[in-house]
């Protein structure tokens, strides 16, 4: 039997009511060239995307519900910037530069805070008040000149979904013209009934771009993941490109193209029906079943279970929605939990970057909720295990990372299972004017898509 490639029919359920919208969008024409490797490595590019690029866009910042209480602050970081997410005694949230304007000491830590009413500065004492206002200058008549502002420097600062946003820039855009079309997209998931349970910072040896890379293709997947092929399928997604933002739909619980033969049902999507409260050995239909059964009985039984999945149709009750919200937040969405990565680049090195674990999980039993938030931890790349798949992926992305910085290596020579990584760097072209030249690939496209399918399958 011929192999499936990512050219046959999605499978894709339709839309529910009011639901995350299942249209295709395709990426429209591209081009071919190569994306030229200095975009990842060169310093002046590394500058000229943050004075172009970062200071403009808008930046996830943390969870809402981390700042319940009014004088709760979180500390992030993004390159050379750390900003404030305070909340305000009148229940709304503000955001400002982490800088004093005396001295230009840093007013808090990176990571979650509490404060009563007041920021002070630890070098000389200047207070402020959470809306970022002045309180008290120590010994003000030494400043003849008087005040040098009228407090912090605020930034553009929204909520949505359980989620707080910022804007380096005071003259962003709107925040929902920003996001377009992606709130119809994860409103029906309803992260704000999720609660935060991992909580994790690795230091990783590459470029931010190289880690949204990995995330942002499933061509690598039979090579890099090979136990995923039991798993999912890598080649039958459909890909979709908005103005900005970008996502792929994986479908779980079949296994890849790259499996000539199942003999039986593998331990994948054996864990998958157990976790549907389906019985493995009474299983007696084809494995391409599999998925639908699980969709049938989770929908059966979410009630019972004290789940709603109204807002979702059925292919989002087993598949991964993958999306991109440029330029470096990865959701991967699921109906009873999403794992989102952050891709923040070094402040000074682009052979560096932070990856950011955040794991949400929708709980029903009050029994399983935990007591506490988990508290943030920070590994050194290697130290500690992100997980069998970030591993991997976390092996490869440092000697990508080398191999970029080769004098034999000209650029990304990308094929159509990596239009999200092509679509991804013309967004990131439309913000940052440089004068790297890509270089012209000397095959027609009929030739490179023939070579990719001779490879494939």
């Amino acid at each position: 039997m011929a192999k499936k490639t990512y050219k046959d029919i999605p499978r894709v359920s339709e839309a529910v009511d009011g639901g995350t919208p299942v249209d295709h969008v395709p990426p429209g024409d591209l081009g071919y060239e190569r994306i030229p490797k200095e975009k990842y490595i060169s310093a002046e590019y590394y500058e000229q995307e943050w004075q172009q690029m970062w200071s403009k866009v808008w930046l996830l910042g943390c969870l809402e519900r981390d700042l319940e209480e009014a004088g709760s602050y979180v500390c992030t970081e993004i390159g050379r910037e750390s900003v404030i997410l305070v909340r305000q005694q009148s229940g709304e949230i503000k955001a400002f530069f982490n800088v004093c304007p005396h001295r230009g000491n840093r007013l808090v830590e990176s990571g979650m805070g509490e404060t009563e009413e007041l920021f002070t500065c630890g070098y000389h004492g200047w207070q402020y008040k959470l809306d970022g206002r002045f309180n008290r200058i120590p010994n003000a008549e030494l400043f003849p000149q008087g005040k040098p502002c009228d407090g912090l420097s605020e930034l553009p600062c929204e909520t949505w979904n359980n989620f707080v946003w910022f804007s380096l820039d005071k003259n962003a855009i709107p925040f929902d013209e920003y996001m377009a079309p992606l709130k119809k997209h994860f409103e029906p998931y309803h992260f704000d009934r999720m609660v935060m349970t991992r909580d994790v910072t690795m230091e990783w040896p590459c470029n931010w771009k190289t880690s949204v890379d990995a995330f942002n293709e499933t061509y690598h997947v039979a090579a890099t993941h090979p136990q995923l092929k039991w798993y999912l399928d890598d080649m039958d997604i459909q890909i979709d490109c908005y103005d900005r933002h970008s996502r792929y739909l994986v479908p779980f619980g079949v296994t890849s193209p790259h499996i000539d033969r199942v003999p039986e049902v593998p331990p994948p999507l054996k864990f998958m029906l157990t976790e549907a409260g389906l019985d493995p050995a009474e299983w007696s239909g084809h494995v391409d079943g599999i998925r639908e059964a699980v969709q049938k009985q989770l929908r059966e039984h979410a009630g019972a279970e004290g789940r709603d999945y109204s807002d979702l149709n059925d292919d989002q009750l087993t598949d991964d929605y993958n999306y991109l919200v440029f330029p470096n937040v990865t959701f991967n969405t699921h109906a009873d939990h999403l794992m989102l990565f952050r891709h923040r680049p070094h402040a000074t090195d682009p052979n560096k970057m932070y990856f950011d674990v955040w794991m949400l999980e929708y709980i029903v039993d009050e029994d399983e909720m935990p007591e506490y938030r988990p508290r943030h931890k920070f590994h050194e790349y290697g130290s500690k295990s992100l997980g069998m798949v970030i591993d991997q992926d976390g092996y490869n992305l440092p000697r990508v990372q080398q191999g970029m910085n080769s004098a034999a290596y000209d650029g990304l020579w990308l094929g159509d299972l990596e239009v999200r990584i092509r679509h991804f760097h013309k967004t990131l072209d439309d913000y940052v004017s440089s004068d790297i030249e890509v270089t012209e690939v000397e095959d027609e496209p009929t030739g490179f898509r023939s070579l990719i399918q001779k490879l494939v399958t």
